[in-house]
């Protein structure tokens, strides 16, 4: 079997681990190994992986010590033709005429749902892997680079406590999650956070001021906001003004993590949740299994079908915005 793996959206700490598992799993019982390069783009460009022989396939000395290595060493990109339907044809033709039988992308929600429709047009096997550091998909307890990029957001919050305590100030600090609030509602569970603003809840100024004044009589100096950029309030700039126009008790400073949280070597979770997704996914194709996404679930390796990924908002864990409350109050 020739296998296809690529990257796709937002790179995401452990990608490269994960296509180590792929490589390292496929090569280790015979098949061989495809590294598409920059997603539904590169396929589309016909943009390989080239090794030290200069062939178009992965070795074993592809992949060394790739594990430790943030971002991905295939490349990520959007494509627009894709999204087309001659672009999708035009995709599967490249499958067969490069001998592809399977392909594992490694990716979100986008991601899978540009497999669902390529095959539509090809008949190759298919099983996804979670990468996103914002948790997002159903079918998974965490997703590939979301430990990274909450252990990245803390270590910032840590250190601008510091600089809060010293000056007195509030801090409101912005990471991502448009549609999701899991890496702001965890960075602001391990950072001692007293408020997190996320897409899941109402946002209510009023409520956040009242708060704010009874931690300031009992003698708080410095105080942590961590919002989510997807608020339905529009982010932290926007909270930081309506905080301010509501009364706000303390002078405030913004700051916005961006694209940090996406960087950096892959937590040790991120690297054995991407070893063992990865070479699940193999195991899977060769069992015969397509049309969805490799998963852990409590524990346990599941696969979960494309379509129930992305059709539902993956719930908060029970009980987390209730214990940040004990613990901010």
């Amino acid at each position: 079997m020739r296998i296809g793996v690529f990257c796709s959206g937002g790179d995401a700490p452990g990608m490269n681990a994960c296509v180590r598992a792929v490589v390292r799993s496929a090569l280790g019982v015979g098949h061989e190994v495809v590294g598409i390069l920059r997603g539904y783009h590169g396929l589309l460009a016909e943009e390989f992986f080239i090794n030290a022989r200069g062939e178009p396939l992965m070795s074993l000395r592809s992949v060394s010590n790739l594990s430790k290595l943030g971002g991905t060493i295939l490349h990520s990109s959007r494509s627009d033709e894709f999204r087309t339907e001659s672009g999708r044809k035009r995709s599967a033709a490249i499958l067969k005429k490069h001998k592809i039988d399977a392909l594992i992308p490694i990716g979100g929600d986008g991601t899978f749902n540009g497999a669902v429709a390529l095959a539509r047009h090809w008949d190759g096997q298919i099983i996804g892997c979670p990468g996103t550091i914002d948790n997002d998909l159903m079918g998974t307890d965490y997703t590939i680079g979301f430990a990274t990029a909450v252990e990245t957001a803390v270590e910032a919050v840590d250190k601008l406590r510091d600089t809060a305590d010293s000056h007195e100030r509030m801090f409101l600090v912005e990471v991502m999650g448009r549609h999701s609030g899991y890496i702001a509602l965890f960075t602001a569970l391990a950072a001692g956070a007293e408020v997190v603003c996320i897409p899941e809840t109402q946002t209510d100024i009023r409520e956040i001021i009242d708060h704010l004044k009874e931690l300031k009589k009992r003698g708080k100096s410095s105080i942590m906001i961590v919002v989510a950029e997807g608020d339905e309030l529009g982010g932290a700039d926007i909270l930081n003004r309506d905080l301010l126009e509501a009364g706000c008790p303390f002078p405030t400073r913004v700051v916005t993590l961006g694209h940090l949280q996406r960087g950096g070597s892959p937590a040790p979770a991120d690297r054995i949740l991407a070893s063992r997704l990865g070479d699940f996914a193999v195991r899977s194709l060769l069992a015969g299994h397509t049309g969805m996404m490799a998963g852990q679930l409590h524990g346990k390796l599941t696969l979960t079908p494309f379509p129930e990924i992305y059709s539902t908002h993956k719930p908060l864990p029970e009980g987390y915005l209730k214990l940040l409350e004990t613990m901010a109050s």
